[in-house]
């Protein structure tokens, strides 16, 4: 038996794998690709973590709370407005809860369904499930398709709000528009939530096919340590847990998250800064560079780069990528899709790291386009 690959389902040997943002090993990156915190975690994270590992680690040969129980109920108590322990899940980064939530409802027979441009690993998740999905595209306003979302037959429908990659947040009343229209489980991914104006908690009470998804990486400064979760009804976090892995979350994650939960007033502080400092940004390629860019409500920024002589498009976008990725600055580029492919994602780095990459864009604007040799 020489092909083990043919041992493979069919689906999983033609799925492409979800592609993550570089993460380089070498000193000397401005790394503005993966929209990671530019700050350290609350210090209480630290202590945390040290007094969960001891003296001698003994803790550590211990299972982890099956549930993260404690974390929970804090999550709850975060984020108020009735919520209880039986109304959150908690997982192994948000993506753990995305998986769950695909497992649970998506098949061939009920679809999945998104937007797009969206977050990329929805497809993935669904195609390792075998499962089947329906797209609602966005055009370049980016408004929100409710009535083609609300008359969408997809057993469960996922939004990122606010919106990867472009950053632009949909409100309440549009939210509510869904669902009240919509049958499925409506999945609202706020991954990005702390720093918009608004979220969907409130929205919770009155719609028990309403499910939010969290993340901890962003706005906590814990992506290294992996927890997300999900708020929802009872019974939705329940069939959650029928198909969760008995010890998702390891002592430490659960340590952390918990220190990190209970400390809102240092990442009030944190996502202030992030947010001024994103604002800025925004204003200084709208109207210093005169480039398209999205509203954001994010902690990273979508922007259309230009030429000095005012051309835009894919190649100029690329250009623009090589060009900061020949000075050591790390951002996204999407060009796999037409609406996309024109921009470039920045996440929103420290104030020194923001002045790097204008100071690179500003080399970039005067070197030559297109750059020698192509054509």
């Amino acid at each position: 038996m020489s092909d083990v690959v043919s041992l493979a389902l069919p689906h999983i040997a033609q799925l492409h794998a979800y592609t993550p943002g570089l993460q380089p090993t070498a000193p000397g990156w401005v790394k503005l690709n993966t929209n990671e915190c530019p700050y350290p975690p609350s210090p209480r994270v630290v202590e945390a973590l040290a007094r969960e590992i001891g003296a001698d680690g003994a803790s550590l040969r211990l299972y982890p709370n099956p549930k993260s129980s404690p974390l929970r109920a804090a999550v709850a108590r975060y984020h108020g407005h009735g919520l209880t322990e039986a109304n959150v899940c908690v997982g192994n980064g948000s993506d753990d809860i995305l998986n769950l939530l695909v497992r649970a409802f998506c098949t061939q027979d009920a679809a999945a369904g998104f937007t797009l441009p969206s977050y990329s690993l929805y497809p993935v998740l669904v195609g390792i499930q075998d499962g089947r999905s329906t797209v609602i595209e966005f055009d370049r306003s980016m408004r929100l398709p409710v009535a083609q979302i609300a008359a969408s037959t997809a057993r469960a429908f996922f939004l990122t709000s606010p919106n990867a990659p472009t950053g632009v947040a949909f409100s309440n009343a549009e939210l509510e528009q869904v669902l009240t229209s919509y049958r499925g489980l409506f999945v609202v991914d706020e991954a990005y939530a702390p720093f918009a104006t608004e979220n969907a908690v409130p929205l919770l009470a009155r719609y028990p096919h309403l499910v939010i998804v969290r993340t901890l990486s962003k706005a906590h400064a814990l992506a290294g340590i992996r927890v997300g979760y999900a708020l929802a009804d009872a019974a939705v976090i329940d069939l959650l847990d029928r198909v969760r892995d008995s010890y998702n979350v390891n002592r430490l994650s659960q340590a952390a998250a918990l220190a990190a939960i209970e400390d809102p007033v240092y990442y009030d502080g944190i996502i202030a800064r992030v947010k001024a400092t994103r604002d800025r940004a925004v204003a200084d390629f709208a109207q210093r560079r005169g480039w398209f860019t999205y509203p954001s409500q994010s902690n990273f920024i979508f922007t259309e780069p230009k030429t000095a002589r005012g051309e835009s498009g894919p190649a100029v976008s690329k250009s623009a990528y090589d060009f900061l990725y020949a000075h050591h600055v790390l951002v996204r580029h999407f060009p796999s899709h037409a609406l996309t492919a024109p921009f470039l994602r920045l996440s929103v780095g420290t104030d020194a790291e923001m002045a790097v990459l204008s100071e690179t864009l500003d080399a970039w604007t005067k070197a030559p386009f297109p750059p020698a040799g192509s054509r």
